[in-house]
C-alpha cells in the first residue's frame, strides 16, 4: 500500500504510556473519558493499552473498544506472551 508521503498520522499512546506516571492509576471510567476526548482530537490511531498486563487492563480495553469509533484502535502485546496474543 502506498501512502502520501506528506501525511502526517497521529499515533496517540495516552492511554498506555500516560499511566507510567508514578501515583498515576486511572479508572475504567476515566480512561473510556479520555479515550472519547481523544477521538475529538481526530487521531488516525489510538492505542487502547496493554490488554495482556492485568484483567483491568483488559476490561478497560474491551470497554474502550465497544465505546468509540473513528480512529484505529490498538493495543501493545508482547510476541513472547501468547496470554497477550489472545488479550489483544
Amino acid at each position: 500500500m502506498l501512502m502520501d508521503a506528506r501525511k502526517v498520522l497521529i499515533f496517540d499512546t495516552t492511554l498506555r504510556d500516560g499511566e507510567k506516571v508514578p501515583g498515576l492509576v486511572l479508572s475504567l471510567n476515566e480512561k473510556v473519558r479520555i479515550a472519547k476526548q481523544i477521538v475529538k482530537l481526530d487521531v488516525d490511531v489510538l492505542e487502547v493499552g496493554f490488554p495482556g498486563a492485568s484483567e483491568g487492563e483488559f476490561e478497560a480495553a474491551k470497554e474502550i473498544v465497544a465505546t468509540v469509533s473513528g480512529p484505529k484502535l490498538v493495543c501493545l502485546a508482547r510476541p513472547t506472551s501468547k496470554k497477550d496474543f489472545e488479550a489483544a
